[in-house]
């Protein structure tokens, strides 16, 4: 049962203050109890009596051990998102391996409001409208079963897949100085943003060159191309991250939109922004101190509340 269920994954393809409003619907959490209790079983006999369900498709893709952040996305065999599933993940090391959980998942809109909707998500029938979120305690590295049970028409329906947790990485941590760097802005390039920004319309956030403002004030740095992104969840960040921009108060934080792609060509490779980084997807969002450390990161899709949190942590005190 939980091998169809990771089948059923890989057979779909791959891939201040502020108002409340700027902040979004707040998240929704299941309670713990509406989800099995592990009692010691492996995770073959936890999947025993439950029916292959929706597709689980992970929007994270750096994992390491510790209390781990792990955002999906939740789609039926029609690759239509699902957005109010109640649901819980468990995972062990193997399928014949002690099973652990639940851990709740929370689900979030990615909705923005009024004219901060762009063309390029309103025209996306693929855009992604909703996150789900749980905390993960992985032990150590290697290679973990995932799977998530949610409740849909009275139903309890699974979904599998599998990742990998790895000892460490080159991605700045939070901790770390922020790596040295400059970024186009509008001034570089003539006022052409169109060299610089894929979304439609442009955002307001190519007017400081990150160089300029690294130590000097807090930023937020958001890696995402809009209109070229796989996973479609680029525009909504984008679009969460300009609504949250104009909701805080002018000038407190230095707002950066980088793109990834030279030329905004997949075509052309990697953006030196991009790699300095040392990134293995996009979007990824990092916000940054005073100090220039880093003061919170977020790798795949955000809500507004996320992405309200990392800002804090770079602007207190």
């Amino acid at each position: 049962m939980l091998a169809a269920l990771c089948l059923a994954l890989a057979s779909c393809g791959s891939g201040g203050s502020s108002s409340s409003s700027a902040l979004g619907t707040p998240a929704k959490v299941p309670p713990v109890t509406d989800f099995p209790k592990v009692k010691g079983r492996t995770m073959q006999e936890l999947v025993q009596n439950v029916q292959a369900g929706p597709v689980l498709a992970p929007s994270v893709s750096l994992l390491e051990p510790g209390k781990a952040r792990f955002g999906f996305g939740l789609f039926d065999r029609t690759r239509k998102q699902i957005s109010d599933a109640p649901g819980a993940i468990y995972i062990a090391s193997s399928e014949t391996g002690r099973a652990h959980g639940p851990y709740v998942a929370r689900w979030e809109s990615l909705a923005v409001r009024g004219h901060f909707l762009s063309k390029t998500v309103a025209t996306d029938p693929n855009a992604a409208k909703t996150l789900y979120v749980s905390t993960i305690p992985f032990k150590k590295p290697g290679k973990y079963v995932v799977l998530g049970l949610f409740r849909l028409d009275n139903r309890l329906v699974g979904a599998g897949t599998t990742v990998r947790v790895v000892k460490g990485s080159n991605v700045p941590a939070v901790g770390d100085p922020a790596p040295k760097m400059t970024t186009p802005t509008v001034a570089s390039v003539g006022g052409d943003v169109s060299k610089i920004d894929t979304r439609d319309p442009h955002d307001d956030m190519h007017d400081v060159n990150y160089a300029d403002a690294l130590g000097k004030r807090p930023i937020v740095l958001v890696f995402a191309t809009p209109a070229l992104c796989v996973s479609r969840v680029c525009g909504p960040v984008v679009d969460i991250a300009e609504q949250l921009k104009h909701a805080r108060p002018k000038d407190d934080v230095a707002w950066i939109h980088q793109e990834i792609y030279n030329n905004n060509k997949v075509a052309d490779g990697y953006r030196p922004q991009f790699l300095r980084y040392h990134l293995p997807g996009e979007p990824w969002v990092f916000t940054i101190n005073r100090k220039g450390k880093i003061a919170a990161e977020i790798e795949g899709a955000f809500s507004a509340a996320e992405l309200q949190k990392a800002v804090n942590a770079a602007t207190k005190g």
